[in-house]
C-alpha cells in the first residue's frame, strides 16, 4: 500500500523575486471566503468592484476593462490574438525576454512581425519606432513592454504613443511588472490596449491578468475577418459575462482569485497611488545603495531602471547560484536569477507590492553581507546596511516616501 500523502506546510519564505510578491493577510483570508456561483448577484457585485478598482489604478476610463482568467501571459497573449489576425503588420520592441515572447505569439498569429530590436538592458528609442512605421506602411499594431521584467527597464511610452496615433497604429503595452508600482496612465498616454498580472505590484496571488482596452481597439475587434484563434481568450465572447446588463455565461470564472483581488485592490486604494509610487522608489533606491557597496551595479541603463524589478550585474568573483541556495536555505529569502544570455551573470530583486518595505531590504543586505563576509568578498559588515540607511535618512526623500501604516492584518 502506498504511503499517505502528508498534509503540506510550506516554508517560510521572503519572496523577493520577480514574482509572485508577498501577499497581505487580508487577501490571503480573501480567498478562503466560501464560494458564490458565477453569476450569483452578489458575485456579479464583486466583478463590478474589481472593475471599478482596475479602472483607477490603470487611470482609465475604459469601458471594457476586466481581468482575464490566467497569469500575465494569458493577458499578453488575449491582448494580441485578439487584436491580430493573418497578415496584419506589427512592430514588435525587442530588448528582453518578455519582448520577444510577444514577438513569437505574433508569429502564432500569422502576422507580418516587424521587431525593433535594442540590446538588453536598454530602451526601444523613440526614433527606432518613427523609422519602423514610415518603412514599413500601414501598421496596424505597436507592441511594447512597459516594465522588461528580464532586464529591469523601464520603457518611456507617452512619445511612441504619439508616433502610433500620427500612423493610425494601435499601441499594446505589457504592464505587468509596473502596474500599481510605477506611475501608468493609460488614458492620458494614448494606449489603446494594456495588460499585466496579479502577482506583482497588486500583491495578490497569480492567476488574474488584468486587461483594459480603449474604442479604438475594441472596433478592431469587432471588425475581425476571421474568428480569434482562440476561443477561451477570444474577448467578444468573454466581454458579455464582464458587460453589466448580458452577463452572459462563457466559462466559469476563478470565484476565490477575483475575491483575493478585490481585496488587494482595496488596499492599493487605502495607501493612494502617489505614496505607493514614492515607496517603490525609496525602497529601490535604498536598495541599489547597499548592494553598489557590496559591488553590485545596476544592469539596466540610468534614468530607465525599475524601482520594482532592480536587475543588478554581478562582479565576475560573485558566485550566483551559491549564493542563491544560501540565502534560501539559511535565510529564507528568494531573489531572482538571470534569464537568457544573462543566466549566471545578474541577480533581479523584487521590491513588488507588499515585498517593497525598508525592513525587506534591511534583511536582504544584512544576509548578503553575512554570505559576503564568510566568503571574504568584502573586509566588514555594515557597509551595505550603513549605504541603505543613509538613504533612508535623507531628509530629500519627501513627504510622502515612508512606509505605509499596517491596513488592518
Amino acid at each position: 500500500m502506498a504511503n499517505p500523502i502528508n498534509d503540506f506546510s510550506p516554508p517560510p519564505r521572503l519572496l523577493l523575486g520577480p514574482g509572485p510578491s508577498m501577499v497581505h493577510p487580508r487577501v490571503l483570508r480573501a480567498m478562503a471566503t466560501p464560494l458564490l456561483g458565477h453569476l450569483d448577484p452578489k458575485f456579479l457585485q464583486v466583478m463590478d468592484d474589481v472593475q471599478q478598482m482596475l479602472r483607477n489604478v490603470f487611470r482609465t476610463t475604459n469601458r471594457f476593462t476586466i481581468a482575464v482568467s490566467g497569469t500575465g501571459s494569458a493577458g499578453m497573449e488575449a491582448a494580441l490574438v485578439n487584436l491580430i489576425e493573418p497578415g496584419d503588420p506589427v512592430v514588435v520592441g525587442v530588448n528582453g525576454l518578455f519582448g520577444a515572447r510577444m514577438a513569437a505569439i505574433v508569429d502564432r498569429c500569422g502576422g507580418k512581425l516587424i521587431r525593433v530590436e535594442a540590446p538588453w538592458g536598454k530602451i526601444i528609442e523613440p526614433q527606432d519606432i518613427r523609422k519602423a512605421l514610415s518603412r514599413s506602411g500601414p501598421v496596424k499594431i505597436v507592441a511594447l513592454v512597459h516594465a522588461e521584467t528580464s532586464t529591469g527597464v523601464s520603457q518611456p511610452l507617452e512619445d511612441i504613443a504619439a508616433l502610433c496615433r500620427d500612423h493610425g497604429s494601435l499601441l499594446v503595452v505589457d504592464a505587468v511588472t509596473s502596474l500599481g508600482g510605477l506611475p501608468l496612465n493609460v488614458d492620458h498616454w494614448g494606449i489603446d490596449a494594456c495588460y499585466s498580472g496579479t502577482q506583482k505590484c497588486l500583491s495578490c496571488p497569480p492567476g488574474l491578468a488584468p486587461l483594459t482596452m480603449n474604442e479604438r481597439a475594441l472596433a478592431v475587434i469587432r471588425g475581425r475577418k476571421t474568428p480569434c484563434q482562440s476561443w477561451y481568450l477570444d474577448l467578444s465572447l468573454v466581454a458579455d459575462y464582464w458587460t453589466e446588463g448580458k452577463r452572459a455565461y462563457h466559462h466559469t470564472a476563478p470565484i476565490s482569485m477575483l475575491y483575493a483581488l478585490r481585496e488587494a485592490l482595496r488596499l492599493v486604494e487605502e495607501e493612494g497611488l502617489a505614496a505607493r509610487f514614492a515607496r517603490h522608489k525609496l525602497n529601490s533606491a535604498a536598495l541599489m545603495a547597499g548592494l553598489a557597496s557590496l559591488g553590485l551595479r545596476p544592469f539596466a541603463e540610468e534614468h530607465h531602471r525599475l524601482p520594482t524589478l532592480n536587475c543588478v550585474t554581478l562582479p565576475t568573483h560573485v558566485e550566483d547560484a551559491p549564493v542563491r541556495a544560501s540565502l534560501l536555505q539559511e535565510f529564507g529569502i528568494e531573489i531572482g536569477g538571470g534569464l537568457g544570455s544573462l543566466q549566471g551573470k545578474v541577480w533581479r530583486i523584487g521590491l513588488m507590492g507588499e515585498s517593497s518595505t525598508r525592513t525587506n531590504v534591511l534583511t536582504l543586505l544584512s544576509a548578503l553581507e553575512e554570505i559576503f563576509l564568510r566568503r571574504a568578498w568584502i573586509a566588514r559588515a555594515g557597509i551595505a546596511l550603513d549605504a541603505a540607511s543613509q538613504l533612508y535618512l535623507s531628509p530629500s526623500r519627501g513627504a510622502h516616501t515612508e512606509e505605509p501604516a499596517p491596513t488592518g492584518a
